[in-house]
C-alpha cells in the first residue's frame, strides 16, 4: 500500500486495515516458525505497512 493511498483513508479505514495487516503478520510469523516461508521479505513488509498505517493514524488524530 502506497503513502499517498494510506493517507486518503479515513481513520476508521486506518483502525481496520491496521488490524488486517497485524493478522496477517500474525499468519506470516506463525508459518516461518513452523517451516520457513517462500518468501521472509512478506514478514518486513507487512510490519512497514503496519508502521505507516499507525503513523498515520496519529496525524489525523493528532489533527482533530
Amino acid at each position: 500500500m502506497k503513502n499517498s493511498d494510506i493517507k486518503k483513508l479515513s481513520i476508521d479505514e486506518l483502525k481496520e486495515n491496521i488490524n488486517n495487516e497485524a493478522q496477517k503478520l500474525q499468519k506470516f510469523q506463525f508459518a516461518h516458525a513452523i517451516s520457513p516461508i517462500e518468501n521472509p521479505m512478506q514478514i518486513r513488509v507487512t510490519r512497514k505497512t503496519i508502521a505507516r498505517l499507525e503513523t498515520e493514524l496519529r496525524v489525523k488524530e493528532l489533527a482533530k
